[in-house]
């Protein structure tokens, strides 16, 4: 007899044991008590009037309204009896743990809905599906029966399992057989290496984990062409630890020979190791203009690389001594060719002048180099302009130069950006030209080209003016031929002179007089003056108040010599 039709027979026995029962009591002792225990529900909802058992075929019970536990999912299928095993219903326990046992053996803990639902006892919620953050189920992983991994010596174990590849691996990296893993001091951390699709599909990424990136033609190669043997920790990463033998039998050009750093990197690329291309910026010397396409061979002559000198004349000074326009021999050039030639164009070289102390500028900037280098001569010229120009300096005469006396210095007047017209700047001399002076022409104050040797005093030049002038008259009054007393450089006329020896700008003779007359009565004599012009005191009446005085005279000056000049009255 199966498990089911032992419970209905049990139910059957409980049912008619219980009628039988219930009608004795009532027959005894009055209305039967019910075996299920408190209930809210007329036993009519289940039981029929004819028969205690069985019950009725539609139950008006409704499970999810008088409970606290609704029936949902595969749960509205159940029996009754197999979750309500005794007679009194709410003694019946709504854990999972109270009617299914637990096979993980509490690994999990008591609540099984965290991983099933009563949709179906089968695992299919999405935390299990992606087996919780902790160790997500992809690839192969996904396929996987649970008992593969949760295995355990007497029940599956669920719980303290290590995530680690080498805990579920370890045999399969023991066992490895094209690379021994443990020989070759592999890391047991599977997925550095493997995938979690296929256990057979191998990526290893090498610039991560040793620094050396495959790339070119080392991305096609097999690991055992490197790894000679299944080493592979300790490998050399420098090129000639592989490429001995290639770097050995290359003979165009021969390393060895040649002396070449082994660091093949330096001209090969891991594309194509024949084409090779060598950075010549790297080196002291690098390649520009016509020296990017010249072979090789053309400076390394027999393979010679190392000591190749850097100077021009190394490659050059054939060129250099057969030059005849002009001869760089005969001219002491020096053997540094970079300084008028260019690795561009070897002609049509171009000399820096200002490197000489001598830049052409102007006049000079056009000229052929002959025309100051004559006869090829070009070291231990003079920079002196006369050195050029002496002719000239010889030949001028307006002025002659000569004559007057210049300076060879020929830049004090002229430039370079033409011989004429030239100018002089007068104040590098002992007499700045000022006001009137700047535009008269040299040969007013330079007579019969004297230049040398030229007064700068003013009567030099105006003689002629101190000796003409009648108002006054310069020589009979006696003036200074200082004309800077009273003249000034901007207009000869409107001369002021200033009265130093007797004020006359200040105290009682300010803005009295107001002409030179009125003192100095002979315009032809400014030395003669009078003060009783002014101060007009009769001699009978000036006589009595100076008997006594010393040296008193009655005369035109008399007073000037007692009386202070700031309080004379009228």
């Amino acid at each position: 007899m199966d498990r089911k039709s032992r419970i209905r027979l049990y139910w059957a026995i409980v049912v008619v044991g219980g009628a039988t029962w219930a009608l004795a009591q009532n027959m005894q002792r009055g209305p039967a008590r019910t075996p299920h225990g408190q209930l809210t529900i007329p036993c009519s909802s289940c039981h029929t009037s004819i028969s205690w058992s069985p019950l009725r075929a539609v139950l008006e019970f409704d499970h999810n309204r008088e409970t606290r536990y609704p029936l949902h999912g595969m749960h509205t299928k159940v029996e009754c009896r197999l979750c309500h095993a005794k007679l009194v219903f709410r003694d019946a326990s709504t854990t999972c743990a109270g009617c299914h046992a637990d096979i993980h053996r509490r690994q999990f803990g008591g609540n099984c809905e965290q991983c099933h639902t009563v949709k179906g006892w089968q695992v299919s919620t999405k935390a299990i599906r992606e087996h919780s953050p902790r160790f997500p189920l992809t690839g192969g992983h996904a396929a996987m029966d649970c008992e593969a991994c949760h295995r355990g010596a007497a029940a599956a174990q669920y719980a303290g399992l290590s995530t680690q590849c080498g805990s579920c691996h370890i045999a399969d990296y023991t066992n490895a057989k094209t690379i021994n893993h443990r020989a070759a001091g592999f890391s047991v951390s599977c997925d550095t290496c493997h995938k979690l699709d296929s256990w057979f599909t191998v990526q290893f990424d090498h610039a991560r984990f040793t620094g050396f990136a495959l790339v070119g033609s080392h991305a096609r190669l097999a690991c055992s062409d490197c790894h000679a043997g299944n080493r592979f920790q300790g490998t050399p990463a420098d090129c000639y630890s592989c490429h001995t033998k290639e770097y050995a039998a290359t003979t165009n050009p021969n390393h060895v020979a040649a002396g070449f750093p082994t660091n093949c990197s330096l001209c090969h690329g891991s594309d194509n190791w024949t084409t090779s291309t060598f950075n010549h910026a790297t080196t002291k010397f690098p390649l520009t203009g016509t020296h990017v396409t010249t072979p090789c061979a053309q400076c390394h002559i027999n393979n010679i690389f190392a000591g190749t000198p850097v100077q021009c004349q190394g490659c050059h000074l054939a060129d250099f001594n057969k030059t005849t326009d002009p001869n760089h021999v005969t001219a002491g050039f020096p053997q540094d060719c970079s300084l008028c030639h260019s690795t561009t164009n070897w002609t049509g070289a171009l000399f820096d002048h200002s490197k000489t102390g001598f830049a052409l500028t102007g006049a000079h900037a056009p000229l052929q180099c002959a025309s100051c280098h004559t006869n090829g001569q070009f070291t231990g010229l003079s920079a002196a302009c006369v050195s050029c120009h002496l002719t000239t300096f010889k030949n001028a005469t307006s002025p002659s130069h000569v004559t007057a006396g210049f300076p060879q210095t020929c830049e004090v007047c002229h430039s370079t950006t033409a011989w004429s017209p030239a100018s002089f700047n007068h104040s590098t001399t002992k007499f700045p030209l000022t006001g009137a002076h700047v535009t008269v022409a040299c040969t007013s104050c330079h007579i019969n080209n004297v230049f040398a040797g030229t007064p700068t005093d003013c009567y030099s030049c105006h003689k002629t003016e101190y000796q003409t002038t009648n108002n006054p008259n310069h020589a009979a009054s006696g003036f200074p031929p200082t004309c800077a007393s009273c003249h000034t450089t901007t207009a000869w006329t409107g001369a002021t002179f200033t009265h130093n020896q007797f004020p006359i700008y200040s105290g009682t003779h300010a803005k009295v007089w107001t002409t030179c007359g009125d003192c100095h009565a002979n315009s032809s004599n400014y030395q003669v003056f009078s003060c009783i012009m002014c101060h007009t005191h009769t001699q009978s009446a000036t006589d009595p108040h100076h008997r006594g005085v010393r040296n008193y005279v009655y005369a035109p000056t008399t007073c000037y010599s007692c009386h202070p000049t700031g309080q004379g009255g009228r």
